[in-house]
């Protein structure tokens, strides 16, 4: 019995010490020290040996156990050691090599003009003010004097979340909860996410409008196109100029289509402007009589007009970008373009 203790003594040691790694060492341990161990199997089988045998081999297993337990304890610290040692040599830091130069972040495009949009008309006394992005249909379309039936209300145009509500298809219908609470004479400037059930190389489901909405006596057609104007020669060129062409918005009568004049070829004609000279970039118009009445505006002693323009469109003729899917797919190479 004594030579079977001293072998499994022998056995433990040697598999301690041969352990390569913390793992093979805690299963080495647990081979012999484990709940069901070798050594925990002895001290199991004592009740096969005699009464009066016990005692002294009790005693024998527990001096071996200690023994083990404490081989194995200093086996388990020096491999830790070891292993912080390789751990601290791998993740070294030469801290006198030249460190590694971080890329510079860009601003998104569509953030760019944004923010471009709201320093130009900021400059000319707009009001910055936006709206909620689930808006209901009084907001979005009644109020706007779009009639019932109008396609724009279908389904297949409008993303609905139930008969009254919905995401909004215009940043339009901010400038009908301003006009509620603000009296003439007021510009703002509502800039926004919009959404639309409409997809292609020019479309996008959600894309950003700024609409801008002037209110005084006195307005007309000669004052959006000044300001117009002023937008274009600052967003596109020094030489840029606008043109008005007649169209129909049911929230702006008269309304227009508003052309700038192509900053690629300045007007002769170019692959850009289909040799036409112009871009078309907006719509716009006069408030419409029956839009200031809903508001509580009295259309015989105000007038105002109203703009909204696309933020990615204005973003893919300012930067020449032929497909609105690249502004959304967040490819680093299409926006490391746009740095200072």
């Amino acid at each position: 019995m004594q030579q079977d203790l001293e072998q499994m003594q022998k056995e433990a040691e040697e598999a301690a010490l041969s352990a390569a790694d913390s793992r093979s060492l805690y299963e080495a341990k647990t081979k012999f020290l484990g709940r069901t161990g070798l050594v925990t199997a002895l001290l199991k089988g004592m009740k096969d040996l005699a009464a009066e045998a016990r005692p002294a081999f009790g005693k024998k297993v527990n001096e071996l156990r200690e023994k083990l337990e404490a081989k194995f304890a200093a086996c388990e610290s020096a491999l830790k050691a070891k292993e912080l040692r390789q751990k601290l040599a791998e993740e070294r830091v030469d801290v006198t090599m030249p460190g590694r130069k971080g890329k510079k972040g860009t601003l998104h495009p569509v953030t760019r003009i944004k923010n471009q949009l709201v320093d130009i008309f900021a400059g000319m006394g707009f009001e910055i003010y936006e709206g909620p992005e689930i808006e209901s249909d009084y907001y979005n379309f009644t109020a706007l004097n779009t009639p019932a039936d109008h396609p724009a209300r279908d389904m297949q145009d409008t993303f609905y979340l139930s008969e009254e509500f919905l995401l909004r298809t215009q940043t339009s219908a901010g400038q009908i909860r301003y006009m509620e609470k603000k009296k003439p004479p007021f510009k703002m400037l509502s800039p926004g996410k919009v959404f639309r059930s409409d997809e292609d190389a020019t479309h996008s489901p959600m894309f950003h409008q700024m609409e801008g909405l002037v209110v005084d006596k006195g307005i007309t057609l000669c004052d959006l196109q000044g300001m117009l104007n002023e937008f274009a020669r600052t967003m596109f060129s020094e030489t840029s100029k606008t043109r008005l062409r007649p169209s129909y918005f049911p929230f702006t009568e008269p309304s227009v289509e508003v052309d700038v004049s192509c900053a690629s070829c300045g007007g002769k004609g170019c692959s850009l402007c289909k040799g036409t000279g112009w871009i078309e970039v907006l719509g716009a118009g006069m408030v419409n009589r029956r839009v200031l009445e809903n508001c509580g505006i009295d259309p015989d002693e105000y007038t105002g007009f109203a703009f909204g323009m696309g933020v990615e469109r204005i973003a893919m003729l300012k930067y020449g970008i032929n497909n609105i899917k690249l502004m959304t797919e967040n490819d680093v190479r299409f926006l490391e373009q746009f740095k200072d």
